[in-house]
């Protein structure tokens, strides 16, 4: 590992620690204050979250250099290779490999099938909601090749939710609805988001802001649509039957995790096979479809390995320090009098959890990269964690109050459809995408405890009908609360980096105006002056008349602003030999052009191509460099791009020399 890589690390490293603060604080504040008692094996909590927080960096780094870049290569490789079948099936088997193996999912349907006495099948469930989850991917790769808004999907498919639901049994919903929350698991959805936004980057007229997010927003609707459909079939012509229970009550004492070198093994194979399928699908199509070798394959290995590593840290802390403590809180607050206990605690260990998700983390990650800083990383997770804590303590309610969820749920669908036509277009695909990425590896677990919990305990709840629901509310309340973001964003008038450095460039009036090694710019259709150290050339095309306007039209075409036009007389290289005896053999136009240096080579090769000036063309084109230069006019854009390219020049060059002492 470079240097600039383990300095990558530490930074990292720092703000998992800060992302677990509101975690701590929480469990010590309701352990202490209101529980009033102190945790049993306090120190392997306290370990278990410093293991967390070590393999949190470790697997965001491996996403970074490892995933990332993958997903990347591999939309580029197909949107250039054009072939759509290819494209739409490996959107399909991500979406029906990665979740099959979802350990979330799993735990969920072991459950679901203990409940029901049997009637529902762990295994076909599995395959329901992974068939779902694979045409869910598919579809959204398929809206993103064809250019369609997000929206009018994702209303459809809101209208399919709601119209099945007033045809499956009651015993199904809150399950259907659950699952669509449980599906994206944290390895999966960095891999989706980096195949969208590859796809929309690299496809003509597609913007990777709108067009690039969508995918896990389909995969967490779908699964509430097929799973329905399954529980109408199952709760139809299937026969009860005793089914041992599996897991499902919370218990009273936390346990220790016991480690040794085969546990840690065995994790780290468990891991290894969850994301198996990812790496098998990835090199077949890299390799075998494709015909296209990884680039950087050694640090892309050593990616992955810092995923797998950093996914079994992270798991491993969790069962130490969070899962039993927070299944043990979940179980006593249900034993005490007060429910406003039991609403603070879910909108607390809501809000705390969601801010410490893996997958929310990578998704902002994206955000912020892609919209040039508009979106801000830390914001963004604050207002999901936000509409999660809030989503959470509203389930709790509806348990303790004994509601029917699919009215809750379909209200919220009418806020996030009228939302959707208010918010701007760009917040609206990662508004979606929110829903699915904020009950992954750290929620799911502790919010299923709690909701099972509170069914359990309460009179008259039922764990199937009741317990379900909860993972539902908190994929739901980030869709409304990233919108309500979205129009804040816009109505405080927050810029992007690009839009802060172009008014940074043009903030201040003229400079050192009589400095000669700057040149001095008027800003087009303003009263500004400036004085930036900017070089300029003059560009000299000499062309027949009849062709003046197709030189204009390329030269127009590629980035010209303004031009000089003289006419000229030439004489040919015979008629040199006695000038005074020699007439005008033509007549043409002398176009002048003074161009910032980034644009000389752009506007000649148009020239030259327009006018085939290098082949049969007549004419010519030379340039010079200028000095001292006073008085030209540009206009906002041309100062910024100039700018914005040195600046890149200057990042290139600064990534080159690390490269080089690394």
């Amino acid at each position: 590992m470079s240097m600039l890589q383990f300095n990558f690390f530490l930074k990292l490293l720092k703000e998992s620690f800060r992302d677990l603060i509101p975690i701590i604080l929480v469990i010590l504040f309701f352990q202490l204050a209101i529980i009033q008692t102190v945790p049993e094996n306090w120190v392997s909590t306290a370990i278990g979250l410093c293991i967390v927080a070590v393999g949190l960096a470790i697997f965001l780094q491996g996403l970074e250099i490892g995933i990332f870049p993958v997903g990347d290569g591999l939309a580029q490789g197909f949107a250039k290779s054009g072939s759509t079948f290819w494209i739409l099936f490996f959107g399909f088997l991500i979406g029906f490999g990665t979740t099959i193996a979802e350990p979330a999912l799993a735990v969920i349907a072991d459950k679901a099938a203990s409940i029901s006495s049997g009637r529902i099948d762990a295994s076909m469930l599995r395959y329901v909601v992974a068939l779902s989850v694979g045409f869910a991917i598919l579809l959204g790769v398929f809206r993103i090749i064809k250019g369609h808004p997000i929206h009018y999907y994702i209303i459809v498919g809101y209208i399919l939710v709601v119209g099945v639901t007033f045809f499956a049994p009651q015993e199904i919903i809150g399950l259907a609805y659950d699952l669509g929350g449980v599906t994206t698991s944290t390895v999966t959805v960095p891999l989706v988001a980096a195949l969208g936004i590859g796809l929309a980057s690299s496809i003509k007229g597609r913007n990777p802001v709108i067009d690039g997010f969508g995918l896990i927003a389909f995969a967490s609707l779908t699964p509430m649509i097929f799973v329905q459909i399954y529980g109408v079939i199952v709760y139809n012509f299937v026969e009860a039957k005793e089914v041992v229970q599996v897991a499902v009550h919370t218990t009273t004492a936390s346990s220790p995790v016991n480690i040794s070198l085969m546990s840690i093994v065995s994790g780290i194979i468990g891991v290894l096979r969850d994301v198996a399928p990812i790496i098998l699908i990835i090199l077949f199509f890299q390799y075998g479809v494709l015909r296209k070798a990884i680039q950087n394959l050694k640090t892309v290995l050593l990616g992955f390995v810092l995923v797998i590593f950093g996914l079994y840290a992270f798991i491993l802390g969790l069962e130490m320090g969070l899962f039993s403590l927070g299944e043990t809180m979940a179980f006593q607050l249900t034993q005490r009098d007060s429910v406003f206990v039991i609403y603070a605690f879910s909108f607390a260990i809501g809000f705390s959890t969601t801010m410490a998700e893996p997958a929310l983390m990578a998704i902002a990650k994206k955000s912020k990269e892609i919209s040039d800083g508009k979106i801000n990383d830390f914001a963004l997770r604050i207002f999901v964690s936000f509409g999660v804590a809030f989503g959470i303590a509203l389930g709790a309610f509806r348990i303790i109050d004994g509601g029917h969820i699919h009215y809750y749920i379909i209200v919220g669908y009418i806020c996030v459809i009228i939302l959707t036509f208010i918010a701007p277009k760009y917040i609206i695909p990662i508004a979606y995408d929110s829903g699915g990425v904020t009950t992954s590896t750290v929620t799911v677990p502790l919010v299923a405890a709690l909701g099972i919990g509170l069914a359990t305990n309460i009179e008259g709840r039922s764990p199937l009908i009741d317990g379900f629901g909860l993972i539902a509310f908190a994929s739901l309340f980030p869709m409304l609360t990233v919108m309500l973001y979205g129009i804040l964003t816009e109505k405080l008038g927050i810029k992007s980096d690009t839009e802060i450095e172009t008014a940074n460039i043009l903030r201040d009036a003229l400079v050192d105006a009589e400095n000669m090694d700057l040149a001095t710019v008027n800003v087009d259709g303003t009263h500004l002056r400036h004085s930036l150290k900017m070089s300029f050339y003059a560009v000299v095309v000499i062309v027949p008349e009849d062709k003046k306007e197709d030189a204009l039209q390329a030269a127009t075409t590629a980035g010209a602003t303004g031009v000089t036009v003289l006419k000229t007389q030439g004489i040919g290289l015979e008629g040199m030999n006695n000038i005074f005896r020699t007439s005008v053999e033509s007549n043409g136009v002398l176009l002048l052009f003074i161009l910032p240096q980034i644009k000389v080579n752009a506007i000649i090769q148009a020239i030259i191509h327009a006018l085939h000036i290098t082949t049969t063309g007549k004419g010519m084109a030379f340039s010079f460099p200028l000095t001292h230069m006073k008085g030209i006019s540009l206009n906002r854009h041309e100062i910024f791009e100039v700018k914005h390219e040195e600046k890149l020049k200057e990042k290139e060059d600064k990534k080159e020399e690390s490269l080089h002492d690394s």
